[in-house]
């Protein structure tokens, strides 16, 4: 048996967050913000509004009822314990994302929510499709993720803060910055990938591979939904432009039928309704795209109806296979007569799936039509995809909810038995809330709904839910879309043998692309890493170099001033000098020569220290070149000279790269000498000398505070490249080392 404290979390929160209905309905904005990094100004910043609570009450109100589920359905798995904690971090991170009120701790949230669901899809491991789905939600949902952080990034430099509250009284400055496009684009992929939009929807079938408590709480109710929650807490901002619009609507619509069209080809009740499950996350994305105060209301109502029956039907399949050992519909039938309740359930769930009264899905539905006529742009197209995916999902709530309930047992061999109380209670209990809203949906609305719905429009929007309002154009849709359902239901075998038929389905690029990976880092690697030290130099000085120049010339502002020549003679010598070294180590063929013309450009270096009163500068130079010239002469004085490898194309191609990298460092010199030297700075370091330094002497005080961490990082430097030379000098084993 569930232990009572275990359970006693989830319904601890849901009771909490249930007191903040009142507060909460009446405009309250309840917030607490710790200090994270005040010096780059993020906090670990949490806010209850409308939207937030909509979301904490389904997180905490369905948890609970998947985990006093699991404790039934996972009864003799060895690993219930740690589903549980699994299942506890997951409901942590998704009431953390729903309630952030930063930027920043929003995305570890949402980061947080993928790395729980991985582990959730996982669960069983032992399994080869539980981990391909696994690994498969990962990476689409982290993909997303990586361009999420960009437009996070983005999005709070163009306000400049990553306060959500200062982020969303800022839609006009957001929706006229040069940044709006890029924003939008890349929030949208984090959405879209979250929420299985085309062409991003695949990963939610195939996570299906989960065990049923899973698919019930992650795939219908609540991390799938973080995608629309997302594009509902950024509305306010990035919304009310074409395209925003444009964006939405048609990946929306796009999906709305793809996943209807898919669901009713399927015969395994979790594909069906994993299918159904994507097809109203593109209705929900659609009715975000249009932006009008009625399809916001329908969104928010729409999200809330679907993860009540929805997680109802999940958990009914769940019960289903518990109880007759298959989910295939084709062998299913009658089982109402040996599971009575969950056949109530599991019809209650289906009847406010297709829109039938006097569910809350009926109301949905009519609201649904109702945004959808009177949408900002070619209203009757939108409502003619609407209508089309209403009435395939009128055919698959019948497949999920009636077919194996009703009629007579079609696999004589199965031996259905009835289910406890832990397996169809949990899904008894949402279906009926979708019955008491559609009998009071004025209080739902008044106390759920508006509040969610104002902070996704940004403005107080009146909500007025009934659930009759008369004949209307909607009813009559309404009507239709039933004969329509009905009638797909009926040609339900001719879908099902279409789906034989081999076709092509963006989850085959995904494969492409995850095969062809490890042969583009193959073809890379043997690219960049092929051991040869000179391709490596030439690569990071390339890299360096471009960067270097690309910026000069991008930010270069004023005019650059060449400063007179000045210099005394002796001054002049010893510039000659060190070029005529530089030069000579170059051109000469004799190792020796080219180590003495170095010592040469190193000891002109000394002499201009001593040039520029730096004695000690001087000091240190002169024993460094000392030192350098015999080490190199004793390795190097025994080698031949040198011989003459390279074509003249490649002599070329080094010219270009050294010619190139002094260009560089010339204008970086050139543009450092024509700005004003700020005479700050050296009055800053003499304050602060003694009260941040503890010392009187300026330079002591800057050698001790910076050049000791120069010095470690040389130090760290050659230890590391003496551990890489001792790695090349240490005799191998093995045949390499006897040769």
């Amino acid at each position: 048996m569930l232990p009572a404290l275990l359970l006693s979390i989830p319904l601890g929160l849901f009771a909490w967050f249930a007191l903040q209905i009142g507060p909460v309905a009446t405009g309250q904005l309840l917030q607490v913000s710790v200090p994270w990094l005040p010096s780059l100004g993020v906090a670990l910043s949490f806010r209850l509004d409308g939207l937030g609570l909509l979301f904490a009450l389904l997180i905490t109100g369905i948890g609970a009822l998947v985990l006093l589920y699991a404790s039934s359905y996972l009864h003799d798995h060895p690993h219930l314990k740690r589903f549980n904690g699994f299942i506890l971090a997951f409901m942590a991170a998704m009431l953390g994302t729903v309630l952030a009120g930063d930027l920043i701790t929003l995305f570890i949230f949402w980061e947080l929510t993928g790395l729980c669901s991985f582990l959730l899809i996982g669960f069983d491991y032992q399994q080869e499709a539980s981990r391909r789905a696994a690994f498969q939600a990962l990476l689409v949902t982290g993909a997303g993720g990586l361009a999420l952080l960009a437009g996070i990034i983005l999005l709070g430099q163009s306000v400049g803060s990553s306060d959500l509250t200062t982020i969303l009284n800022s839609g006009d400055l957001l929706r006229s910055h040069s940044l709006y496009l890029p924003i939008l684009i890349l929030m949208l992929a984090g959405a879209f990938t979250k929420s299985a939009q085309f062409p991003f929807h695949f990963w939610l079938p195939g996570a299906m591979a989960a065990p049923t408590p899973v698919s019930a709480y992650l795939h219908s109710a609540t991390m799938v939904k973080l995608g629309i929650f997302l594009m509902a807490r950024f509305s306010p901002v990035l919304g009310g432009t074409d395209s925003w619009l444009i964006c939405l609507t048609s990946v929306g619509g796009l999906t709305l039928l793809l996943g209807a069209a898919k669901a009713i080809q399927r015969t395994d009740l979790k594909q069906i309704l994993a299918w159904t499950t994507v097809s109203a996350l593109g209705m929900l994305t659609l009715l975000l795209g249009l932006g009008t105060p009625l399809a916001t209301t329908a969104a928010m109502l729409l999200l809330a109806v679907h993860a009540l029956y929805k997680s109802s039907l999940f958990l009914t399949a769940g019960a289903v296979d518990h109880g007759s050992g298959t989910r295939d519909i084709r062998r299913l039938g009658g089982l109402g007569r040996t599971m009575p309740q969950v056949a109530l359930a599991a019809g209650l769930a289906a009847l406010s799936m297709a829109g039938m009264l006097p569910l809350a899905g009926f109301i949905a539905k009519e609201l649904f039509y109702e945004a959808t006529l009177h949408a900002p742009y070619s209203p009757w197209l939108i409502t003619a995809v609407a209508f089309l995916g209403n009435s395939l999902t009128v055919a698959a709530a019948l497949l999920a909810g009636y077919l194996p309930f009703y009629g007579t047992l079609k696999d004589t061999e199965l031996h259905p038995h009835q289910v406890d109380l832990r397996l169809w209670l949990p899904p008894l209990l949402p279906a009926l809330l979708g019955l008491l809203i559609g009998f009071f949906p004025a209080a739902f609305g008044r106390l759920l709904l508006a509040p969610a719905v104002a902070q996704v429009a940004g403005k107080p929007v009146p909500v007025e839910l009934a659930l009759w309002h008369g004949f209307n154009p909607m009813l009559l849709i309404s009507v239709v879309t039933l004969g329509a359902g009905l009638a797909l239901f009926s040609l339900r075998n001719h879908f099902q043998m279409q789906r034989q038929s081999p076709g092509w389905d963006t989850e085959q690029l995904y494969d492409l692309l995850l095969a062809g990976l490890p042969r583009f880092a193959d073809m890379i690697t043997s690219y960049l890493q092929n051991g040869r030290l000179r391709y490596y130099l030439m690569i990071v000085t390339g890299t360096a170099v471009a960067l270097m120049a690309a910026t000069l010339f991008t930010s270069s502002t004023g005019t650059l001033q060449l400063p007179r020549p000045d210099g005394s003679l002796h001054e002049w010598l010893t510039a000659v000098i060190i070029l005529a070294g530089a030069l000579m180590a170059t051109l000469t063929d004799s190792r020796l020569a080219a180590v003495a013309a170095l010592g040469v450009v190193g000891y002109g270096v000394a002499l201009i220290y001593i040039l520029f009163g730096a004695p000690d500068l001087a000091m240190t130079q002169f024993c460094i070149e000392t030192l350098s010239i015999i080490l190199f002469v004793l390795v190097l004085h025994k080698l031949p000279r040198f011989t003459l490898l390279s074509s003249t194309r490649s002599r070329l191609r080094d010219m270009v790269i050294a010619l190139g990298v002094g260009s560089v460092m010339t204008m970086l010199v050139w543009r450092a000498v024509s700005q004003p030297l700020i005479p700050s700075l050296s009055t800053w370091f003499m304050e602060q000398s003694l009260p941040a330094g503890h010392g009187r002497n300026v330079v002591n005080v800057i050698l001790v505070d910076f050049r000791a961490l120069d010095t470690l990082g040389e130090i760290t430097v050659l230890a590391v490249a003496a551990l890489g030379v001792y790695a090349m000098l240490k005799p191998r084993s093995g045949k390499e080392g006897t040769d």
